[in-house]
């Protein structure tokens, strides 16, 4: 009987069977009206059905923001482009790569010369046809630092690239083991002439067409005809982000029924939007992390041991329960955790020392008060934690001053651009591409300016090495330098919370990429009938 209802599961999975058909069929082989009402819940509810309008209220949005995808830099943005943009390839749940307007991406054996084969048949919603030559200029355009992207970091190692015919070659300067993982970087959506014409034109391959666009207030789009992956991604016909940036009023649209999804639960209201009926809470570990950043190369913060006092001042597991009540894992100053292959385990874990903070603070020789920079929009608690922090520092006589900046503007006038502020990562699909992204001296999102050849040099070598135990060792010593010497003070790594309307919405996977299902919950999801 077991077999014979895999295979009546599998029908429904396939739309190859109603919901009345089976629950006879399976009265039919004995089973009662209770189990096999609950085994078509399961089965009914993995295929898609298509119509209606989802919609998500998210925190993120700001009147600054632009459709250039070199340009994303907050989940506003980063989400929308999900919907209308499509990439070479992406990261599954499991972390392994899906490969999309990629049919193939293959290398020499030293991992120096990479071929990208472009698949046959994916229309531009302008109707262009996707060419190679398509692929070549988005990645030129993102490699060239007057663009400002964010996937500039992971792009510096590449020394040529060509369009051949209905491939891509790309030449490294040094081999690159996980170019493919380089490739998915949520800046690096493909369109026409790579965006050289008009970057802000929201025009690529996804399954979505941008018809509503006014930053800071919301962002739509209408289901793609032609899209290339028929009812892989866009069960709706239409799809809304309202930018909703206060947290009460997020939550307040989803339970009024105004939007299906929100992002950015706040850890300290989690239970209770777990008794909302109708509604559930989706928190998913992953690699993102809330980081205090230093300016490495601006006064005072261009002094070591000012920095390691300000590291040793904080106090980790205080800020771990009461900022985010135990949904995330302490940080230990530099950006990567277990969620990836090779962490470096062995590295011991910084701990809270105002004794020592005390010492290191005195050796610097700086006195009077530090600014840092807070906003709502930074981290959920953020501003909390910013007063935790100055709490903390003061046993170690580090005088804090905070500034609480506006949301609107907090990514574009704040982070990157003053000395001493609260952020988020999101993390990266390896740790080779975390460091190149933040890290490594010339990439443009290097939000620490931390510069060191020595560094440099490491990451390189481990872009090329193969043996995966030598690869450990360079990335422990990546770790070591940025955890002793960067501007990076990490208290948490964090979990996406997310929360959904699962009484009217379907097809929620939880992935640990990134938050609203990396991006991809409005195409993914659909609307119950």
């Amino acid at each position: 009987m077991t077999t014979e209802l895999d295979h009546l599961a599998k029908l429904a999975g396939k739309g190859g069977i109603s919901r009345r058909d089976f629950l006879g069929r399976a009265a039919a082989l004995g089973v009662t009206a209770a189990m096999a009402g609950t085994l078509a819940d399961r089965a009914f509810a993995q295929t898609p059905k298509k119509g209606g309008i989802l919609k998500a209220g998210l925190q993120g949005g700001e009147s600054t923001n632009s459709l250039d995808p070199a340009l994303n830099l907050s989940q506003v943005t980063f989400n929308f482009c999900k919907q209308w943009g499509e990439f070479l390839n992406r990261l599954k749940p499991d972390g392994s790569l899906e490969n999309m307007i990629a049919e193939e991406i293959g290398s020499s054996d030293d991992a120096k010369v990479w071929t990208i084969k472009v698949r046959d048949g994916i229309e531009f919603h302008n109707g262009k046809t996707v060419g190679a030559e398509d692929v070549a200029a988005t990645l030129e355009r993102h490699a060239d630092e007057k663009s400002k992207s964010g996937a500039l970091g992971v792009l510096k190692n590449i020394k040529t690239m060509k369009a051949a015919g209905k491939e891509v070659i790309v030449t490294l300067a040094e081999p690159d083991a996980d170019f493919p993982y380089l490739m998915a970087d949520y800046h690096l959506v493909i369109q026409p002439n790579g965006g050289k014409d008009n970057p802000n034109a929201g025009i690529s391959a996804g399954p979505y067409k941008v018809k509503v666009n006014e930053p800071g207030v919301r962002h739509g789009g209408e289901r793609f005809a032609n899209y290339w992956g028929g009812d892989k991604l866009g069960h709706a016909d239409q799809i809304e982000i309202v930018v909703i940036n206060d947290a009460t009023a997020r939550l307040a649209a989803l339970q009024g029924g105004q939007v299906h999804f929100i992002n950015r639960v706040e850890p300290k209201v989690v239970n209770l939007v777990k008794r909302v009926a109708g509604v559930t809470v989706e928190a998913t570990s992953g690699r993102g992390f809330y980081p205090f950043n230093m300016f490495c190369d601006t006064a005072p913060f261009d002094n070591n041991d000012l920095r390691m006092a300000l590291k040793l001042a904080m106090d980790r597991e205080e800020l771990l329960t009461k900022i985010l009540f135990g949904y995330g894992s302490v940080g230990n100053d530099f950006p990567i955790n277990q969620a990836y292959p090779l962490f470096p385990a062995d590295i011991e874990q910084r701990k809270f020392d105002p004794e020592k903070a005390a010492e290191h603070y005195k050796k610097s020789g700086h006195s009077g008060s530090i600014l840092l920079r807070t906003s709502d929009v930074a981290f959920p608690g953020a501003v909390d934690a910013a007063q935790l922090y100055q709490q903390s520092c003061a046993k170690a006589g580090i005088k804090i001053e905070i500034k609480r900046e506006p949301g609107d503007g907090y990514w574009s006038e704040v982070w990157n651009k003053k000395p001493f502020s609260l952020s988020y990562w999101g993390g990266r699909a390896t740790q080779a591409q975390m460091y190149a992204t933040a890290l490594v001296s010339t990439a443009d999102w290097n939000d620490t300016r931390f510069k060191r050849p020595e560094f440099d040099q490491l990451l390189m070598k481990a872009r090329g090495e193969l043996d995966q135990d030598k690869r450990k060792v360079l990335f422990h010593d990546m770790a070591m330098l940025v955890r002793d010497q960067g501007g990076m003070v990490v208290p948490f790594f964090n979990q996406f919370i997310d929360a959904a309307a699962t009484s009217k919405v379907d097809g929620w996977v939880a992935n640990p990429q990134g938050e609203m299902m990396d991006g991809y919950a409005l195409a993914s999801c659909w609307l119950k009938a």
